[in-house]
């Protein structure tokens, strides 16, 4: 079972594609169009979760965790066990962190793509030392 996801995540998936979050939207607005040199998609299904955003080549998820994820720790561990039984490393970001500091959000996860050895760093994005840390590594 390759990146094969249920009917009803599909179905789940394109409702969250249309009720982005706010974070959601600032956050893809530097993940689209192969900005960071690979491509993501957005409300991915996988198995019966949904990744955030996800780009295939890579194998890279990127999550975006709102006050609600606090509460419900032990399913975020079990979902995210499954993107990383299919290969995928996984990047937390509080929900916030895109309006707080978006270009270091960006380039936390251009370093991550270029470590998979996909592309370099996105040329505009600030000096390292200058962005934000992952909230857990991968």
């Amino acid at each position: 079972m390759q990146n094969q996801s249920t009917p009803n995540a599909r179905q789940n998936a394109r409702v969250l594609r249309r009720e982005m979050t706010d974070s959601e939207r600032k956050l893809w607005s530097g993940l689209r169009a192969e900005q960071l040199g690979v491509k993501f998609r957005r409300q991915h299904p996988l198995g019966n979760y949904i990744a955030d955003f996800a780009c295939l080549d890579p194998k890279l998820i990127v999550e975006l965790d709102g006050s609600h994820h606090h509460q419900q720790q032990r399913y975020d561990a079990t979902r995210e066990a499954l993107f990383r039984s299919h290969g995928f490393g996984v990047l937390r970001f509080a929900s916030n962190e895109p309006f707080i500091n978006l270009e270091g959000v960006l380039q936390v996860i251009a370093y991550r793509i270029a470590a998979l050895g996909a592309v370099c760093p996105h040329p505009y994005l600030p000096p390292e030392g200058e962005g934000v840390i992952p909230r857990s590594p991968s």
